[in-house]
């Protein structure tokens, strides 16, 4: 059915290539998150970004501020299968490092790295090791100058600081980068990701930077990733939160699908409950993501306790129930009615059902 007002018209970026993923123009947005072990400890880096691969991560970024760091990402790189950002301040060896030891992309600023015979090395580096870059304004370290000219961290600051930032990389003819305007702030992120997808064609890494825990963070996040989304900006992103890497990966694509912007994994509509439900809401919602955790392929479930709104939404739903009386509810296939099942056995019985009809897709697919 043609539904022109669930359409997001994207921006139109130019494309780029982190590893293996393409970033930017028409392909779909990459979901990022970032390690949080010390990075010179191989074992337990590659067994969190192992973790964020499993939870459907694009990239990775790993942080590489000495040279034990960029000497085990060497390591690190081959030992997953997403591609690795190094994330670089101040000290370009360890970016020439990073590119030499596998990293698919440097975020790096080019004006905090020297002199431009030290970007232009950089710049070599990247382009010899196929390295794309990110350049990552922040709004709290904008460059003493800005905040003298605009007084405060404001849109215009952190638009003309990466500006400044891409002229250093076009001197060299580089253009294999795409570019991230952070703050805490929402407004000021919102407003400066604007400007700067106005003012420039690269693909544009969104996130609302120090965002918070992991709920304050999500809500903070979504209300500013979720403009931007909404009016088509954003070619790849991180929820940034005080919480286990792989809640990043996790909130970053269900912003993505509550937008149909990517679909992953089984999407369940749920009623928050009330005295209507003829069964526990809550806690039947909150077992079936822990069951159906490891379904990749796209499938929406309907979970809803009574037969109030429960018919309509099963209507637009792969797999829905409804809660009924004498402890059984309706089971829906398709939007259809199909049959009947007491209460007690529907969490088996509808795991059942969204791997069925996984395993019939993947079959369907292979032929």
């Amino acid at each position: 059915m043609l539904r022109p007002w669930r359409h997001i018209e994207r921006r139109k970026s130019r494309q780029i290539m982190v590893g293996d993923v393409p970033v930017g123009g028409d392909a779909p947005i990459a979901v990022q998150s970032m390690t949080n072990t010390p990075t010179p400890d191989v074992k337990a880096t590659v067994e969190q970004i192992r973790q964020m691969e499993e939870a459907g991560a694009d990239i990775v970024r790993v942080s590489c501020p000495d040279e034990a760091s960029t000497a085990a990402l060497g390591d690190i790189v081959k030992a997953v299968n997403v591609p690795i950002v190094a994330d670089i301040h101040f000290h370009y060896r360890r970016a020439i490092e990073a590119a030499e030891a596998g990293a698919a992309c440097l975020r790096i600023n080019p004006g905090n790295i020297g002199d431009a015979q030290r970007v232009g090395e950089v710049v070599r580096a990247a382009r010899d090791h196929g390295c794309s870059m990110r350049i990552g304004v922040n709004a709290g370290s904008l460059e003493r100058h800005l905040l003298e000219k605009y007084a405060e961290p404001c849109p215009e600051a952190m638009v003309e600081s990466a500006l400044y930032h891409v002229g250093l990389l076009e001197e060299h003819g580089f253009r294999d980068y795409k570019i991230s305007v952070k703050a805490s702030d929402v407004f000021l992120s919102v407003a400066a990701y604007q400007q700067l997808a106005d003012a420039i064609d690269c693909p544009l890494h969104i996130g609302i930077t120090e965002a918070g825990s992991f709920t304050s963070g999500t809500v903070k996040s979504s209300i500013g990733l979720g403009n931007l989304l909404w009016a088509g900006i954003g070619d790849t992103l991180r929820v940034s939160l005080s919480s286990d890497p792989v809640d990043e990966v996790r909130v970053g694509f269900e912003m993505l699908k509550s937008l149909g912007l990517r679909h992953r994994g089984v999407t369940i509509i749920s009623c928050p409950s009330c005295a209507r439900q003829g069964f526990n809401v809550i806690e039947t919602v909150r077992d079936l993501e822990q069951r159906l955790a490891h379904i990749t392929h796209p499938v929406t479930m309907s979970i809803v306790g009574c037969v109030v709104n429960g018919p309509g939404e099963a209507r637009e739903t792969d797999i829905g129930f409804t809660g009924g009386g004498n402890d059984q509810g309706m089971v829906y296939i398709a939007g259809r009615p199909d049959h009947k099942l007491p209460h007690a056995e529907m969490i088996d019985h509808l795991v059942e059902l969204v791997e069925d009809r996984v395993r019939a897709l993947e079959t369907e697919n292979k032929d």
